[in-house]
């Protein structure tokens, strides 16, 4: 492609930093006060800016939190998205299910993405959202790694990936949710042993 392109003016440039300012503001005032005193009015005064800038491009506090944390993988040093496929399927899952529990026991994600999961249940708009932009790509991937062990002859050809993905990471996010046990590497490691164990094709 020959056609130079007209180096960005200004005002884009101030637009990001804005942006940035506002998620940055949001991400660390709801782990201060929490997402029920969580206001546009409080981000805006911590970003700097004025709270019709947000208005104009947010229609809720919910959405602004969810790009908060769509923020965090655009940073430096936030890794490869893939999951890893070495070849051997068991030990790939139990280190993708003990990097999630490592993040959902960091206190500094528990309130955001707890908040941020409320507000999905109640908000049909910000969950389609969040099922385009972040649930439904993961999802993608996740069914991509599955998809290379049934290549490899480790899982059922007929399996129903979506169905064995939800039984591989929906029992994570529910003890998380509901708090009904301890999120331990241990668990995450049984997780995984209990799923593959019903999902190998049979001899």
């Amino acid at each position: 492609m020959t056609t130079q392109r007209k180096p960005p003016s200004p005002a884009p440039r101030r637009n990001e930093a804005s942006r940035r300012a506002i998620l940055t503001a949001a991400f660390a005032l709801v782990q201060e006060v929490g997402y029920a005193k969580l206001s546009i009015e409080g981000i805006a005064a911590r970003a700097g800016v004025g709270k019709q800038t947000i208005y104009r491009w947010w229609p809720s506090k919910g959405a602004v939190l969810f790009d908060a944390f769509l923020m965090l993988s655009e940073q430096p040093g936030s890794g490869d998205s893939a999951l890893p496929d070495t070849g051997d399927l068991e030990a790939d899952l139990k280190a993708v299910l003990r990097a999630t529990i490592e993040e959902l026991n960091d206190p500094r994600y528990d309130e955001p993405m707890r908040a941020l999961n409320t507000e999905i249940t109640h908000d049909p708009a910000l969950a389609a959202l969040y099922a385009e932009r972040l649930d439904g790509p993961m999802r993608e991937l996740k069914k991509g790694r599955l998809r290379s062990a049934q290549r490899a002859g480790q899982l059922a050809g007929d399996l129903d990936l979506d169905v064995a993905v939800d039984l591989i990471w929906g029992p994570l996010l529910n003890r998380w949710l509901q708090r009904t046990g301890a999120l331990t590497p241990g668990y995450a490691d049984s997780v995984v042993e209990t799923a593959l164990n019903g999902l190998r094709p049979r001899p």
